[in-house]
Formats: structure tokens, C-alpha cells, sequence
């Protein structure tokens, strides 16, 4: 009855009721051997109703029905109902592709009515492959045998390949013959301009197709694209995608739109350029295109041994809990888990497989490295998308041995400079000669950490405290939550305009997000909004920022300073000294590096007639500039390059597209700025001024509301401003909030209190629905699991959906067609999944019966070949092993 007379494809070694052939099955298969099967079979019985495995599930086991019926159900992306694909029957299985490839599950198997399967577990089906590994033909057989005939040719046109860190993948100029889609790893996208210099494009990571553009279009690479860290890719030729457009007309439109986003997307934030697109499915308004947000691996680094590495490791853990799966590696639990040989260099490719199958299953993989350049280190600094140097603020700036290293290896991954401090320490200081000794570092970040950062305790009792520690939510507040964001892409920004007088609303605003909870990640500022976001980037305690907020305002009220301070007007009418008396005496010698909360402020450079950004330097100086009305006061001269500084608001009075390029998720853009009249009388084509001399002097006259030459002036200037603005308040990024100011003047510094409290009042309204609604939430929602738990509502498997080119691009429904097509079964091609785990595409595979030919199926989807047959063991990792067990 099983046809060659042998045992089913796994050889179930049970007196079962005869069932119809489940077709030719390779002798090779076959169990020869049935004590293998001792022990590792169980018999379940399970009544109507029962959901045997979820969408999602990590461990599986093959499922073979002896009586009743299995529903296979799937929830693709963008859908709320499950959808039944296919119904497995006596004789056949279900659950054969995530047991050989270490996928998540991507249906969910459900008993309608009483059912009797038999079910073996991933680690027993891999103890019975490695004594027979030919057993793996015959289930691998049962999946490809239901794959339509044109996803086998999609299969057989696909190749995979492997780039080491810094290798091109392309470069610029090269023809465009095909388009890849990233497996795993990192890519970065460099173009190089008519002047030689080379500039950031953008960064890819799993998921993301590279190269779309040009292949369509059939143009040349527009930029050179190398692997950050060792990568899998799958590639698509020419002839194949067109081969793909000619039968699914679909996958055009779908490109189309995903093309349209995401310029749209750059559209909005002021960066299009024709080669930036990475595409990607978006999870929610503010999800776009953030380089941060698909990071998948963080290796952990410390500048010297006195670092408390491993509490700082399992502090970040902590935070980085809030907002998905989460796991730590060391070379310690890694030889737990896969055994003592896990590290020696003949287990590399499974020790490769294992830790992409980590990254799968978790939305970030900590690598914390040793303390010295052991082979785990070097394999922490090869997986990582990002380097994290750990150092101590309080010691003296040096650089360490690992750090040497990586630059002399020139590893290609970002690295970030994290400064620790104690909670009763001095604030941070020297960060400059920190940065000066790394020119290999991108960024950095000073955290303020819990004293059990500094504990002294032993590594068991430090695990043990840390294992509380993990039972109580983290404190969204605290830096190491603001790092756990700026990592994930989720971090939260705020912007403040400048207006003068009225930005003294800004402190009641700062009060509110205060109380009610919103945490903020990163300050930028223009004018007055550089002033009041450098006092919170500093302080980070609003009774502090009100107090020196309020002596600044003071200050400013004082008739006698001002007086002294008059010049003969031919720059300005003022020389600029007591104004810089005042900022410096409110900041000191702060340099921005050494501000708790990462801060830029907004200059206009009359020298090059340009936007300036600044994010380092002396804190006094740049705010003074971006404060520097024309008329009222001199340009300052860049301490750097001696370059004219003016009034940021000239150019950009409220920088959120700013922030958003420096990584923001959300940006939170509070304006202040005066509101132009636009009723102005229609004088027609020409004006006369005594015409309006009589207008004005005469009591019985109708009044009219032209400009003089000084509004005229300031309007133009302000102009490109204004245009900025309107771009900022329709961008969805941004949550744009203005407090009723418009009755204060500009120089209304003397009613201070005042405009703060309609600033507080505003903004606890505001914030109080954000909080009751359910925004705020949202906003602290991790990007990237936003859209990947619409296609499993799993939060432990964020990325089981990971991407198949069809779910992308096309969403092509399985066509409901019953002919037969005998030739199907003779095709050498076969197709299997994406081995990152897309949830659609197997459960379309599965939508035919076992003995129905190509046509059947319409399955858009276009896997990545795992060459299951030929392998005598699973190609995507194994098992954890109990600590004493041999490594595999």
C-alpha cells in the first residue's frame, strides 16, 4: 500500500489502517533501520476544535494525519481573517519545511473535527537524519512535490551567494543584469560624485531588495554597493523578473506603488535621489526609510578592562526588552549551548547558520565581545551591523587594544562611542578628546546608568540580580531605553522653532512631556529653540530649565544692558557683547559633545548661503548665532572656518526634516513663530507714497494695511523659511503642535510666566489624548515589528514574515484551478522558501492537492532555493543542545 513496499517517507513504524500511495517516494529515503524510531513517535488524538500549531510557533514538529483531517490557515500581511489554503488528509504531512529549514511556522494547523496524527519533534527528526541522512529526500520530496512548475523555474533562475565584509557586490557604472534581495547581513550603498568625493546613499539590511531601479530601467548602477558585514543574498536576473512581469502583469503596479513610497518618502524629507531604494513594507505613518531601523546585530566592545562590560551587556538587554525579542550571546553560553567545539573553525558554517537563525527569531542579537582579540571576538565584530565602544567618562580618553584592531582591519559595520557615568557623578566632560582619538567613530552617546552598573558582585550574583531585574518593565526614561531606540530606529525627537519671546511656551511644553511621559531622544533647535533645547539637552530636570530659563528672560528685560550695548548701526545696531554675555553666562564652556541628550542647532551661512547644522563645538557660540537677528545683531564668525553665522530661522525655523534625516522615527516640532498677516489692501499695479501719507494722516481716511521696506525685507527673508514649514506640517513623521501665542510680541521677555503657563496648558491637553488615545504608544512601537506582526501577530517571531519577493511586490492570490499538468512531477527544478521565513509563500505552494501538476497553483512567490535534497542535513542551523551533549 506505501507503494515500494517500504515504510512512509519517515518510515512510521505503527499498525495504521491502509492508506491510498502518497506517490513514488526515492528507495533512498526510506528508514531502513525501524529502532530508529524508537522513542521519538508519539500518537496524538486531539478533538474538534483544536489549534495543533500557531503562525509563528519556532519549534515544530512533522505531523502525519492517520485519521480526521488537518486545515492549514494563514493571515497574510495586511489581513485580519486566517484563510484556510489547504486540508492535509490521511496519509499525508504537514509541518516538513520548518523542521528542515529552523523556520518559523508559517500556517497555523487547526482540527476541525477529531483527528489522530503522529508527530515527531525537530530534535528527533534531526538525531534520525544524522544516523540516515538520506532520509531527508523523501520528506523534503513530500514539500517540492506541491510547488507549481513556475515557481520551480523561478527556483532554478534564483542563485544564492555569499559577500564578505567590504566586498562589492556592484559598482558604479557597472550594467545592471539583475536585482538581489538581502538574506542576511548588512549593505551599504555608496555614490561617488564629479569631484571625487564619495557620499552615504543609503544602508540595506534582511528584506530589502537592492538594485530594482536600475534593473527595471535597465540603466546603469547608479552607486556602488559593498557588504558592511559577511552576507547572504539571493539574485535575480533580468530574465527572470521580466519572465515574472509577462505572467503577473501585478508585480509592475506593485513596484510601482512601493516605488512611489518610498520617493515620496525622500520627497518629504528633502533627500530624493533616484538610487535610494531599499524597498521594504511599511508598519506604520512614521515608518520610512530610518538606516537604524533594520539593524539586526550589535556587537559590545569595551575600551578597557575596567569597563563593567557584562552589566552594561545585560542593562541593555533589559531596555532593548521593551521593544522585541532580545538576545545576548558571549563565548560562554554559546559553548553551553552548542557544546565546547561550538567556536573551533570546522563548525564554522553551522555556527554561521545557528546565529542567522538567532537573528530570525529575534529582533536584535547582542554580541558582547571578550576582553582581548580572542576568535570570539573577531566573529562578534564580523556578524555585527554596528560596533558599540564601551568606555568609562570618568577615566582619561584612550584608546583601546580592541579598538586598534578594528581599525586596522577596517571594519566597515558604524561604530558608536557610549560613554558611562554614575547617577552622582560629574556630567560629562573631554568627550571631544574622546572623539578626536576615534575618527572611526560615527556617533556617540553619554548614559547615566543605575548604580548595579558599578556593582563589584561576582558574575553568579550579578546574574542573579539581573534576573529580577528582567521581571520589572524598563524605565522608558532612562538613557539606556534611549539607546535601546536610537538602535532599533524608534528614536523620539524634539524640535523648537524660534519666535523670540514666545518660545519661552516651549518650557511649559518641555514640563508637560515631562508628566506625561513622553520620552525624548534627541533636541534640535532654532533661535529661541536653540537656546531652550541646549538648557534640556543639558539639564534634563525642568525645575532647572524653568529657573535658568527665567533669569535668561530677566536678563533680557534690562533696559541699561541694552543701552550700553548700542553701536553706531552700520552691521547692526547693536555690537553683540551683552548679548553674548548673556548665553555664555547660561552655558559656560559646555561643548554640545558633552550634552546629556544628543543635540544639533540650525545656522544660516551668509558666506556659502547655506544651511548649517551643528552637532559639536562650543554650545555658547552656535546658539548665539542661530539667535542672531539681522538688523539687531552682527553675524557671528565661525570659530571653525570664520564663516558668517545668522539667524537659523532665515532658512529653517523648524528643523524636523533635520531630525528626521538624523534618524528620528518620530518628531515632536513645536512652532512659535509670528503669524504674517495676508489681508493686505489690493492697491493695484502701482503705489504711491504720498497716496498713502494722506491715508495715514487723514482721520476720516479708510485705513490700509501695506507693507514698508523693513516688512517687505524681512518677508523675503523669511521666505524659503515658510515653504520649509508648510513641508514639515504635512510630512507624517512629524506631530506638530503651536501653543496660542500669537497675542505675545517678540520681545515680550518680561512675561515669561505667563507665556509658559499657556505653553503648559497646551500641552498637557494635547499630550493627555495622545496618551488616552493611544499615540503615544504607537510612537514607542517598534518600527520594524509594527509591519511584521501583521503578517504573524507573534510578537516572538518578528521576523517569520522576513520577505519573499511575491509578498512584497505582487500579493498574488493562489489561483482556484483544478487541471492536471503530469509533467510537473518530472521537473528537476524544485522551490523552497526564503530561508529568512516568509509566511505566505509556503502555505500557496500547499494549496495543491498531492497530485496536482503546475497549473494548479498560481504561487506568485519566488523563494530562495534550499537545496534540500541534496543535502544530507538542514541548510538554515540546528537545535539547542542541553549543555552535555556533543556538538552536532
Amino acid at each position: 500500500e506505501w507503494g515500494k513496499g517500504c515504510l512512509p517517507p519517515l518510515g512510521w513504524q505503527h499498525t495504521l489502517t491502509p492508506q491510498p500511495s502518497i506517490s513514488s517516494v526515492p528507495d533512498s529515503s526510506c528508514i531502513t533501520d525501524p529502532s530508529l524510531l524508537d522513542g521519538r513517535v508519539m500518537l496524538l488524538h486531539v478533538p474538534g476544535g483544536t489549534v495543533v500549531s500557531k503562525q509563528g510557533d519556532q519549534d515544530m514538529n512533522i505531523l502525519f494525519v492517520v485519521s480526521g483531517l488537518l486545515h492549514v490557515y494563514q493571515r497574510k500581511i495586511d489581513s485580519e481573517e486566517d484563510t484556510c489554503l489547504f486540508v492535509v488528509r490521511p496519509g499525508e504531512m504537514v509541518g516538513q519545511l520548518a523542521v528542515l529549514t529552523g523556520e518559523p511556522l508559517i500556517f497555523t494547523i487547526k482540527a476541525n473535527r477529531d483527528c489522530s496524527f503522529l508527530s515527531i519533534s525537530k530534535a528527533h527528526f534531526y538525531e534520525i537524519m544524522r544516523k540516515q541522512p538520506t532520509v531527508v529526500l523523501g520528506v523534503a520530496h513530500t514539500v517540492v512535490k506541491r510547488v507549481s512548475s513556475f515557481v520551480r523555474q523561478i527556483d532554478f533562475a534564483l542563485d544564492w551567494m555569499e559577500v564578505e565584509a567590504g566586498r562589492a557586490v556592484y559598482r558604479q557604472g557597472d550594467k545592471s543584469d539583475c536585482t538581489y534581495i538581502v538574506l542576511s547581513g548588512r549593505l551599504r550603498s555608496v555614490i561617488r560624485k564629479d569631484d571625487g568625493k564619495k557620499r552615504l546613499a543609503g544602508e540595506y539590511g534582511r528584506g530589502d531588495l537592492i538594485g530594482v531601479v536600475e534593473t527595471l530601467t535597465h540603466q546603469a548602477r547608479a552607486t556602488t554597493v559593498h557588504a558592511v558585514r559577511d552576507s547572504e543574498l539571493a539574485k535575480l536576473p533580468t530574465g527572470a523578473l521580466t519572465s515574472i512581469k509577462r505572467r503577473y502583469p501585478q508585480v509592475v503596479t506593485r513596484l510601482i506603488h512601493l516605488l512611489g513610497e518610498k520617493i515620496l518618502g525622500s520627497l518629504q524629507q528633502g533627500t530624493v535621489t533616484g538610487h535610494q531604494f531599499g524597498l521594504h513594507t511599511a508598519g506604520s505613518k512614521w515608518d520610512s526609510g530610518n538606516p537604524a531601523s533594520n539593524l539586526s546585530t550589535v556587537a559590545i566592545m569595551p575600551v578597557s578592562e575596567d569597563v563593567p562590560l557584562t552589566a552594561f551587556a545585560l542593562e541593555l538587554k533589559h531596555a532593548l526588552s521593551a521593544i522585541g525579542p532580545i538576545l545576548l550571546l558571549t563565548s560562554d553560553n554559546i559553548k553551553q549551548r552548542l557544546g565546547s567545539a561550538a567556536l573551533d573553525s570546522i563548525h564554522e558554517y553551522r555556527l554561521s547558520s545557528w546565529l542567522g537563525q538567532q537573528e530570525d527569531i529575534h529582533r536584535i542579537v547582542l554580541y558582547q565581545a571578550d576582553s582581548t582579540l580572542t576568535p570570539w571576538t573577531q566573529r562578534c565584530v564580523r556578524q555585527a551591523d554596528c560596533v558599540l565602544i564601551v568606555g568609562l567618562g570618568e577615566q582619561e580618553p584612550t584608546v583601546g587594544e580592541l579598538e586598534r584592531m578594528l581599525e586596522s582591519t577596517a571594519v566597515r559595520a558604524q561604530k558608536q562611542l557610549v560613554l558611562l557615568h554614575r547617577e552622582d557623578g560629574p556630567a560629562p566632560s573631554r568627550t571631544v578628546e574622546w572623539l578626536n582619538m576615534r575618527s572611526w567613530c560615527s556617533g556617540h552617546l553619554h548614559l547615566c546608568c543605575p548604580r548595579r552598573v558599578f556593582s563589584r558582585r561576582s558574575m553568579p550574583k550579578l546574574v542573579e540580580m539581573y534576573q529580577r531585574v528582567f521581571q520589572r518593565p524598563p524605565d522608558r526614561h532612562s538613557d539606556f531605553s534611549r539607546l535601546a531606540r536610537v538602535l532599533t530606529g524608534n528614536a523620539i525627537a524634539l524640535v523648537l522653532g524660534g519666535g523670540g519671546a514666545r518660545g519661552c511656551a516651549q518650557v511649559g511644553i518641555i514640563r508637560a512631556l515631562t508628566e506625561c511621559g513622553i520620552p525624548v531622544d534627541m533636541v534640535g533647535g532654532t533661535s529661541i529653540g536653540a537656546f531652550m533645547g541646549a538648557l534640556y539637552s543639558e539639564e534634563r530636570n525642568y525645575s532647572q530649565i524653568r529657573i535658568r530659563a527665567k533669569q535668561w528672560a530677566e536678563d533680557m528685560t534690562s533696559m541699561v544692558k541694552t543701552v550700553l550695548d548700542l553701536t553706531y548701526p552700520i552691521t547692526s545696531m547693536f555690537s553683540g557683547a551683552g548679548f553674548n554675555s548673556s548665553i555664555c553666562s547660561v552655558f559656560k564652556d559646555r561643548q554640545i559633545e558633552d550634552l546629556w541628550i544628543p543635540y544639533f542647532t540650525i545656522t544660516t551661512d551668509i558666506t556659502a548661503s547655506a544651511m548649517r547644522v551643528h552637532t559639536d563645538g562650543s554650545l555658547w557660540r552656535y546658539v548665539r548665532a542661530s539667535m542672531s537677528l539681522s538688523g539687531y545683531m552682527p553675524p557671528l564668525c565661525d570659530p571653525k572656518d570664520g564663516h558668517l553665522l545668522m539667524d537659523g530661522g532665515y532658512i529653517n525655523n523648524l528643523p524636523a526634516d533635520v531630525a528626521r534625516s538624523m534618524g528620528a522615527k518620530v518628531v515632536i516640532a513645536i512652532d512659535v513663530g509670528s503669524q504674517d498677516e495676508t489681508d493686505l489692501t489690493n492697491y493695484g499695479d502701482a503705489l504711491s507714497g504720498w497716496w498713502l501719507l494722506w491715508k495715514r494722516w487723514n482721520p476720516l481716511a479708510t485705513k490700509v494695511k501695506v507693507l514698508n521696506m523693513a516688512e517687505i525685507q524681512t518677508r523675503l527673508a523669511y521666505v524659503c523659511c515658510v515653504r520649509q514649514l508648510e513641508m514639515v506640517k504635512n510630512s507624517e513623521y512629524c506631530e506638530y503642535l503651536r501653543p496660542p501665542i500669537d497675542s505675545y510680541g517678540t520681545l515680550d521677555f518680561g512675561k515669561f510666566n505667563e507665556i509658559c503657563e499657556v505653553g503648559y496648558q497646551h500641552g498637557r491637553t494635547v499630550f493627555d489624548i495622545w496618551v488616552r488615545s493611544g499615540v503615544l504608544e504607537k510612537m514607542l512601537q517598534d518600527r520594524q515589528g509594527t509591519s511584521k506582526m501583521k503578517a504573524c501577530d507573534v510578537l516572538t517571531c518578528p521576523n517569520a514574515s522576513f520577505t519573499d519577493l511575491a509578498e512584497i511586490v505582487s500579493r498574488i492570490e493562489p489561483a482556484k484551478v483544478a487541471t492536471v499538468d503530469d509533467e510537473s512531477d518530472y521537473q528537476t527544478e524544485y522551490e523552497e522558501e526564503l530561508p529568512d521565513g516568509p509566511k505566505d509563500a509556503y502555505a500557496d505552494f500547499q494549496s495543491a492537492p498531492a497530485h496536482v501538476g503546475s497549473d494548479s497553483v498560481s504561487c506568485p512567490h519566488l523563494p530562495v532555493p534550499l537545496v534540500l535534497a541534496s543535502a544530507p542535513e538542514p541548510q538554515s542551523g540546528f537545535p539547542e543542545l542541553p549543555p552535555d551533549s556533543s556538538y552536532p
